[in-house]
């Protein structure tokens, strides 16, 4: 029974670890590019619906993360499940501190190209940071 449920937990860290991995690149590959073929007004009416729409994808998924790789160091704490979480710690350090701020500020700043910019490698490191964790987790299981 426990190694059942221990698969499942398997499964469920690897599934949200590369929902969030695809997610990310599809956002530093396409999404912040896309940014600097708007006139400001443009960007600022389209960001509102972009980060309530992506909001709905991001948020569940960076939760479960948060919580499955929590339960791994809980009942495994070894070197992957230890450098997983706090990758995992520090994707949310930076989103909160970082990019959640620049988004805030798209709305009411008139140089949105600059802070795409800022955007864009804020999230350089998170992609990064989503790739390692899912690479580390898929050679952990």
């Amino acid at each position: 029974m426990v190694a059942n449920c221990l698969d499942c937990m398997n499964i469920s860290i690897l599934l949200f670890d590369f929902g969030l991995v695809v997610l990310a690149w599809m956002v530093q590959l396409v999404v912040y590019p896309s940014f600097a073929y708007y006139a400001p007004s443009d960007l600022k009416r389209w960001h509102v619906l972009y980060t309530k729409r992506i909001s709905m994808l991001v948020i569940p998924l960076m939760i479960g993360q948060l919580l499955l790789h929590g339960m791994l160091l809980v009942w495994h704490p070894d070197n992957v499940s230890i450098t997983t979480f706090a990758l995992v710690a520090g994707i949310w350090v930076s989103t909160f501190l970082q990019a959640v701020p620049l988004h805030n500020q798209i709305a009411d700043s008139p140089d949105t190209e600059n802070i795409a910019r800022m955007l864009k490698k804020v999230n350089t490191a998170r992609t990064l940071a989503w790739t390692m964790v899912f690479l580390l987790t898929l050679t952990y299981f």
